[in-house]
């Protein structure tokens, strides 16, 4: 029988990849979690995987932020990354585990990459500077993967998801990615009964969003079809601007007021969409829409916020 490893199992990413894997039939899983290990530690990773010996390694784990947190603490982004991939790696190769998958990040791509984003775009162009620490240190974990495949004929793969949100993303107004906090922005806004909402930047740029159970499902397909060494996209192959997601948001949430537009704060990379056709030809498809996402998404940071649930980063 498989025996699956999950590290950053429970962030949530982490929480979809064993939910989904546990539905599709594998149900040997080792949920790694901050408090069960910390992956900074080398010697405790060690142990883990020797302890453990799994046939599948996911690595979910990572400290993860917005343009704010990314700006703010570059050298935190780049350390902690860099430590939790390669303690991971080297314990798995000592493990001899057969199968390591590394969660990598579209912003590892070059700032202003010719769109759809091929996988083949990595390092020609300059990075997007809100987010560069970060995206190195995801660009070592991937130079890494394909290291251990050279050097050891690891079957081991980086797969390149794109902007990901769903049930269990954290909501803080400082912390989050850009899905999760116009939802809590628009809720706060609900609540308080405001005329307005004031967002970042002009809601021009272009971003790809996918809902995490889809991204999971991928993943699974990726784990079970796909061995090389370039990374593999996954995504849903079509974006909308800032301006649209805010308007599904507000109309999801149910925000009479008014939206406006701080545009003396930063855009971020004006546009990231990738292109999945590797993904498509292993026959995956999107099972939601950007409005069933994010009503999805609504509904349980509802059942959250009724239930005063500390883990939800408010």
């Amino acid at each position: 029988m498989t025996k699956w490893l999950v590290a950053g199992a429970s962030g949530m990413v982490g929480r979809s990849i064993v939910r989904i894997a546990r539905n599709q039939g594998i149900s040997e899983i080792v949920e790694v979690t901050s408090k069960t290990c910390d992956l900074r530690d080398p010697n405790k990773t060690r142990q883990l995987l020797l302890d453990t010996k799994p046939d599948v390694v996911i690595d979910a784990a990572a400290k993860v932020g917005g343009i704010l947190a990314n700006s703010s603490e570059p050298v935190e982004f780049m350390i902690n990354n860099i430590q939790i991939q390669t303690n991971l790696f080297s314990a798995s190769h000592e493990a001899d585990v057969s199968r390591v998958v590394f969660l990598s990040s579209s912003c590892v791509y070059p700032k202003h990459a010719q769109q759809p984003i091929k996988e083949s775009s990595l390092l020609t162009g300059p990075l997007e500077e809100t987010n560069s620490a970060y995206a190195i240190a995801k660009i070592s974990g991937m130079r890494l993967v394909q290291a251990y495949r050279q050097q050891y004929r690891r079957n081991w793969v980086s797969v390149m998801p794109t902007n990901l949100y769903g049930i269990f993303d954290n909501f803080s107004i400082t912390s989050s990615h850009v899905l999760p906090a116009l939802i809590r922005k628009f809720y706060d806004a609900k609540v308080k009964n405001e005329n307005q909402v004031t967002l970042w930047g002009t809601g021009k740029p272009q971003r790809e969003l996918m809902e995490v159970d889809d991204f999971a499902r991928a993943l699974t397909l990726v784990i079970s079809e796909y061995d090389d060494e370039e990374t593999i996209n996954i995504g849903v192959g079509k974006d909308q601007t800032i301006r649209e997601i805010a308007q599904i948001i507000k109309d999801v949430v149910g925000f009479d007021g008014e939206i406006v537009w701080d545009e003396s704060k930063p855009d971020g990379t004006p546009r990231k969409l990738l292109d999945i056709s590797k993904l498509e030809n292993l026959g995956f498809k999107p099972e939601l829409t950007l409005k069933e996402g994010v009503t999805k998404t609504y509904n349980w940071f509802l059942t959250q916020v009724n239930a005063k649930n500390p883990d939800l980063r408010l």
